[in-house]
């Protein structure tokens, strides 16, 4: 193999199949980076970059000057290292025998190539099911992973359940203490069934922030049968396999009436809750304490310090104090991607739900973030 391809290309297409890779493999070519240039007389010559575990599957292609065609596997942290450092000129790769050199101006490297034969086949791209605004797609499901559990161990709450109904696409996360729901709206194929699927959080919420890009379309395929989603765009594509686990009934647990809700600005509102909760132990708690007056937070003690500050507040119903983990707290705001907020309780120790609301006052439909209350001390 022997080929000249772009420096910036190349090194934006390695960082990201790399990231795909486990950082542990269990054997070593998995941990390895396909390189797969065609042949000078095919059409729109490129070079096809690949990384596969058998769970995550990822592949892009960059325009390549090929010379000599050919498949060559490389480490892939290693090569997204060096791609990442190589000085802003075109980049010459070739494999000689066990070994592949990489030449960019006057740098030099000199790589050990894995058996190809050893690597894995990439697994095809499951049934096209429908289309996503790449924007839409990308917000949603950041806002929804902040809510997803890292405990592999409880394999149902690592993943974000992704349920297909007609057009409308609903993304739902949870770690037990706090939940994350977004609906929007898609185009689905039309023969794709209604479906609920448990796909991992990480590997979607990485595969969203580069595919989601404004003004550009994702691809979502699907294969409930075979245990396998595909995304793809911008001309990269990604597989990985669902997880096999039941998801919470989550429906049960939202409130379906409130006693009392406030109406509040955000950024005002994350600031104190940073300031309050620097006293805070390990950040156990920021009490909110909301009245007709206003609200006041509140955090620490008489042992390790103590802190409060008021803010003003659009304030209906009953006065409430309620106390929350800030960091979880912090997220749901920073989630809403507006400027104010709805908080909605029941009772102190029954779970809160934070909205994001317009610039006209109202509650704008599609996003929730639930969160269970810290229990007050007696």
């Amino acid at each position: 193999m022997k080929i000249r391809v772009e420096r910036d290309g190349l090194a934006d297409a390695v960082a990201w199949v790399a990231r795909s890779l486990p950082s542990r493999p269990p054997v070593p070519v998995l941990g390895g980076v396909l390189l797969d240039a065609g042949t000078p007389e095919a059409e729109g010559e490129a070079l096809t970059i690949s990384g596969f575990d058998y769970e995550v599957s990822a592949t892009v292609g960059v325009p390549a000057t090929i010379a000599d065609g050919g498949r060559t596997l490389v480490s892939g942290r290693l090569l997204a290292d060096i791609t990442k450092a190589l000085p802003n000129q075109p980049v010459e790769i070739a494999v000689d025998g066990a070994r592949v050199s990489i030449t960019c101006g006057s740098a030099r490297f000199s790589l050990p190539t894995m058996p190809v034969e050893d690597y894995p086949q990439l697994p095809p791209m499951p049934p096209h099911a429908g289309e996503l605004a790449g924007e839409v797609f990308g917000q949603a499901v950041a806002q929804v992973a902040i809510a997803a559990g890292r405990d592999d161990t409880l394999p149902m709450l690592t993943g974000v359940r992704v349920e297909i109904n007609g057009e409308t696409l609903t993304l739902v996360a949870t770690d037990r203490f706090r939940l994350a729901m977004r609906e929007f709206t898609w185009k689905p194929s039309g023969d794709v069934e209604d479906a609920a699927v448990l796909v991992p959080a990480r590997t979607l919420a990485d595969a969203a922030k580069s595919l989601g890009t404004a003004g550009k379309t994702v691809e979502l395929a699907l294969s409930s049968s075979d245990g396998l989603l595909g995304l793809s765009g911008t001309g990269r594509r990604t597989t990985t396999r669902l997880l096999d686990a039941e998801f919470p009934r989550y429906r049960q647990l939202l409130p379906s009436e409130q006693t009392s809700n406030a109406i509040i600005e955000v950024s005002p509102l994350v600031e104190a809750i940073k300031r309050v909760s620097l006293v805070a132990e390990r950040g156990t708690q920021v009490r909110l304490e909301f009245t007709g007056g206003g609200l006041k937070l509140s955090a620490g003690g008489d042992d390790e310090g103590s802190a409060e500050e008021e803010l003003p507040v659009q304030f209906d119903g009953e006065p409430v104090t309620i106390a929350f983990n800030p960091g979880y707290l912090q997220d749901g705001l920073g989630a809403l991607h507006t400027d104010r907020a709805e908080l909605s309780f029941t009772t102190p120790n029954r779970p809160a739900l934070i909205k994001p609301v317009d610039e006209n006052g109202e509650v704008v439909a599609g996003y929730l973030y639930l969160l269970m209350p810290v229990r007050l001390p007696g």
